[in-house]
């Protein structure tokens, strides 16, 4: 791995002014006319086609990937791409908002749940969306209470008001995914209204004056600053009295530190729930994420291709996302249990070794082995991902409450799943034990065959709409709601500052829902041409985000060129890599 230098840290003097800069034209940017701030959105695509190629080197050197390598297409599709496609569906909202046409963005795309539940259809939204996301739909659960018709009212809410104040923001940037603090600057900025002070996570500072270039139009205007350092930065921050709203994304560890100090004097003012800040928080916070696989009568392909699956949830980004499947969810009684787990440990054991970049990842995987010393396996030409085999069902286990955030995936089993057990049974059995055991709320992955979704009926939906998690995917990694821009990205709501989990408030969200729930992607259960034969419509042997796809760094960069500059004519070499994929 070769770091790429990152900026010296800033010194309190530069913050003051930094700060000063924001507050000065705060009230500004929350009263700017909309046209205004669309035009300097527009100005984004350019900047973000430039400065792609820089950007993926940088980030593909600090993680070791070497030139060639397709695991490059993650840095392609989580950076630059995920950005650059946020883009257009967020003006689109803008400009409604601006003509008072909001209804018009959901109408023919709402639907009810027989209690009442609203929900909006996202994607596919367009041409271009009914040709990649082929096979794939997502819906926002809205909260109970908004109904279609007041629906259009809960959008875009701050472009209501008619002469909001400011409001200067400090954004925490995440050091593992390169887009985040760049989705989140662009949430805070259109989202809430505010201005944005960015300080780059240390993990990724390297990519600062990428950023400061590909926003150098918002920071000429005085809405966007940036700062770099650690620990120390991050609190004379967040503690700032220029300083009106924190966005973080990290750990709940981050969180109880600004909210409620460190050490002893800390863990004693959250036992008491009184906070040394009173300035709203928001935050993405990660968890234990689990997988939960319905029993059903598979075949040979299926089981191998969900183990790619399952082994892509754990080892995107090097198994560095707080999205990651950490938690295998099998039913006891399933006749395919045990080849199953064979097929994930083959399939875990057979990706090639690639550097755990992260700081801290050995003691975080060796906390886990250590307490399963006698189901832990080292898989891997160096041993660098760790499989747990037979993790006790009971509450407290360590693989349930730790986030290990690193190559490591527990297996853990249920009762049931016999061929005379209703699966529908199981299911429930699931979905309660991921609500009361499983520490954190981000999200969760089902993975069911769809003769099996048929068979259970509306059973199987009240079981997803019970899942108490911000994010909800059927035979699709939950992970991959994070590069759809109308899905909204965050904890389940309901969280406590002083129980915080996974977080609370939304990013992403293009389309400004102020009340969502849950966002639910579902895409196909088997490969193209397999597809076929079980009614489903897609047309890719094998998804971008498998860590197996041969293809993904042409195939993300065919992406890119399109957000930034589409046209239909660029569309035929994107289905060509996917179809080698």
């Amino acid at each position: 791995m070769t770091t790429p230098p990152r900026p010296a840290d800033s010194t309190p003097a530069e913050i003051d002014a930094a700060l000063a800069d924001l507050e000065a034209v705060a009230t500004e940017w929350a009263r700017l006319p909309i046209p205004l701030k669309i035009s300097l959105l527009e100005g984004l695509p350019t900047r973000i086609e430039d400065a792609a190629g820089r950007w993926v080197t940088a980030a593909s050197r600090a993680k070791g990937l070497p030139e060639g390598s397709p695991l490059r297409g993650e840095e392609w599709s989580s950076g630059p791409w995920a950005v650059a496609s946020y883009i257009e569906p967020l003006k689109r909202t803008l400009q409604a908002a601006e003509s008072g046409s909001l209804a018009s963005l959901v109408e023919g795309k709402t639907r009810q749940r027989p209690d009442g539940q609203t929900i909006v259809r996202v994607l596919p939204d367009g041409l271009y969306d009914h040709l990649l996301f082929s096979g794939i739909e997502v819906d926002v659960w809205q909260e109970p209470g908004v109904t279609p018709a007041t629906l259009p009212d809960t959008m875009a809410t701050f472009y209501r008001e008619d002469a909001p104040d400011g409001a200067v923001a400090v954004v925490l940037g995440a050091g593992n995914i390169a887009s985040i603090p760049a989705l989140d600057v662009l949430y805070k900025l259109y989202a809430e209204g505010q201005v944005v002070l960015l300080k780059m996570n240390p993990v990724n500072a390297y990519l600062q004056p990428i950023f400061e270039e590909v926003f150098a139009d918002f920071v000429q205007a005085g809405y966007l600053r940036f700062a770099s350092g650690g620990a120390e930065v991050g609190k004379l921050l967040t503690g700032h009295d220029l300083v009106d709203e924190i966005h973080v994304t990290g750990s709940a560890r981050t969180h109880d530190a600004i909210v409620y100090g460190t050490g002893a004097e800390g863990e004693q003012r959250k036992e008491r729930d009184e906070p040394i800040s009173h300035k709203r928080v928001t935050s993405e916070l990660g968890g234990v994420s689990p997988c939960l696989v319905v029993p059903g009568d598979w075949s040979e392909p299926d089981l191998e291709f969900q183990a790619e699956n399952v082994a892509s949830q754990k080892m995107h980004n090097g198994g560095f996302n707080c999205i990651a499947s950490q938690v295998l969810i099998l039913p006891e009684g399933w006749t395919q249990r045990d080849p199953f787990v064979h097929a994930v440990r083959r399939a875990l054991r057979e990706l090639p070794d690639r550097p755990s970049y992260y700081p801290g990842t050995d003691d975080r995987v060796q906390d886990l082995q250590n307490a399963y010393p006698d189901t832990a396996e080292r898989l891997g030409a160096t041993g660098a991902r760790t499989l747990v085999e037979n993790v006790p069902a009971e509450p407290g286990e360590p693989a349930f409450t730790e986030e290990v955030f690193g190559p490591a995936l527990a297996v853990t089993s249920l009762p049931g799943g016999t061929a005379g057990d209703d699966a529908a049974d199981w299911l429930d059995r699931a979905v309660d034990f991921c609500n009361e055991h499983v520490v954190g709320t981000l999200g969760a992955t089902v993975v069911i065959h769809p003769r099996t979704i048929k068979a259970l009926g509306d059973r199987f939906w009240d079981a997803i709409a019970r899942l108490r998690y911000g994010t909800v995917g059927i035979n699709v990694w939950s992970g991959v709601n994070f590069f759809i821009a109308g899905g909204t990205w965050g904890a389940f709501p309901g969280h406590t500052r002083d129980d915080i989990q996974s977080g609370t408030g939304v990013v992403h969200n293009a389309y400004l829902f102020e009340r969502p729930q849950k966002t639910v992607i579902q895409g196909p259960f088997a490969p193209f041409p397999r597809s076929l034969l079980l009614g489903e419509t897609h047309v890719a042997p094998k998804p971008i985000w498998f860590v197996t796809n041969a293809t993904a760094e042409t195939s993300a960069r065919r992406l890119l060129s399109l957000a930034t500059s589409p046209t239909p004519l660029k569309l035929p070499g994107i289905f060509a890599s996917a179809l080698r994929g």
